[in-house]
């Protein structure tokens, strides 16, 4: 029985490692011709360090990364909101990674290549559709360097991790709607600066009117003089917006309006955006929760499968509880078509409550509260506007939609 995993992102390349911990063949086919390290950062939670735990990665992961050690909100003024510890810090564990997504990627792809083996990667290879009969599945592809159709591959099952642009959601939902726009519009970014906070803060600013910001560092000691690099995503309210593209260039003077007066005791905001080493532009959109997502030896994964605004730093993490679901779920069956199923009534309806969550409630909905409550206007006490019993109903209720509050953490174990 081998698995065919289209796509070589963070969902593709942790499928294809559980299921070699496990003992279940699986070949990637990547699109992208050679790997590179684009991106910014992203942020492990603990549900998915602890299936990164298993895999053996978390060593590995913690030279890479900064182990966050609490979240922090402040309203657009540099006023104090709320902190609470992450990961460990916080009696999880696990800890929590704020990690560079090349670095991510990387350190997976280096795992595979020893574990699953380098012979098992299909680099360029990108997929156009499928056909599939009671005994397999056979995918079409074309070369992603000059469009040249490349031999058929088969397999016992096909698992789409291609992303945002999947060829196998088109297939499997072709009347789908168009994505949504969130009406806020993201700049993102990394800088080479000092430590700020506590070094290891992952920080969320202001609201969305008239414009936030999330910063977090995610490498450490990166030269001489104990820079970091630095993280940011700026998100301002627009209409304007491209079509979603990752690796999109943006440009400074299109959304650092908004955070001019940002010069707070503790960091400089104007300063950081100018010092940016670059900078992505990507719109804040989703994709309507799919009735389903498999079609008998056919299903999805990750961003395939449920496309999610970026709230919550759950999106990376979503994809790796896929990955360990459809791995145990193979495990108890060896029906593939019984297993996809099982799979998807044990994911989609999870998946779909986060990504309708970060839609309305994501933990930056603490800031939305000041925000409306204070009028906008710097406050004298926080406590006169928001309960801290208030703030934590917040953040503990997205940790209990998105999995990884204390208790299901610890059941997972």
């Amino acid at each position: 029985m081998e698995v065919m995993i289209i796509g070589g992102g963070i969902a593709g390349l942790t499928l294809a490692l559980e299921l070699h911990r496990v003992g279940i063949a699986s070949r990637v086919y990547e699109s992208t011709p050679e790997f590179r390290a684009v991106g910014v950062g992203i942020n492990l939670l603990p549900h998915s360090t602890k299936v990164l735990g298993d895999l053996g990665l978390v060593e590995r992961l913690a030279e890479l990364s900064i182990t966050t050690r609490e979240a922090v909100f402040y309203n657009r003024f540099g006023q104090f909101v709320h902190s609470e510890p992450a990961g460990r810090h916080a009696g999880y564990d696990w800890p929590q990674f704020s990690i560079h997504r090349g670095d991510l990627q990387m350190a997976l792809l280096e795992a595979f290549k020893a574990r699953v083996g380098a012979d098992r990667l299909q680099m360029g290879w990108k997929c156009t559709g499928f056909t599939q009969d009671g005994s397999g599945v056979t995918a079409n592809f074309v070369s992603a360097s000059d469009g040249q159709a490349l031999p058929p591959q088969r397999a016992a099952m096909l698992v789409a991790c291609d992303g945002l642009h999947s060829a196998v959601r088109r297939q499997l939902h072709p009347d789908e709607g168009a994505p949504k726009y969130s009406g806020v519009n993201m700049w993102r970014g990394v800088t080479r600066m000092k430590p700020f906070l506590s070094g290891a803060s992952m920080t969320r600013v202001g609201w969305i009117v008239p414009a936030k910001m999330v910063i977090y560092p995610i490498r450490d000691n990166i030269d001489a003089e104990g820079n970091q690099l630095v993280n940011w995503v700026a998100e301002v309210t627009t209409p304007q917006y491209e079509k979603r593209d990752w690796n999109r260039a943006g440009r400074l003077e299109d959304f650092i309006g908004p955070y001019a007066d940002w010069t707070f005791d503790w960091l400089d905001v104007p300063a950081m955006l100018r010092n940016a080493d670059m900078v992505l532009e990507f719109p804040m959109i989703d994709q309507d929760p799919l009735p389903w997502w498999t079609q008998g030896r056919v299903t999805l994964m990750g961003d395939a499968a449920h496309p999610m605004v970026p709230r919550g730093s759950n999106g990376a993490g979503q994809a790796i509880l896929d990955a360990r679901a459809m791995t145990e779920e193979l495990l108890k069956s060896n029906d593939p078509v019984q297993a996809f199923a099982a799979y998807e009534a044990r994911r989609l309806p999870v998946t779909s409550n986060v990504v309708l969550t970060n839609r309305k409630n994501p933990p930056d909905a603490i800031l939305r509260e000041v925000w409306q409550r204070s009028g906008d206007k710097p406050f004298k006490r926080i406590e006169d506007l928001i309960s801290r019993e208030e703030i934590m109903a917040i953040s503990d209720g997205y940790k209990v939609v998105a999995g990884y509050d204390r208790k299901t953490v610890d059941k997972a174990a």
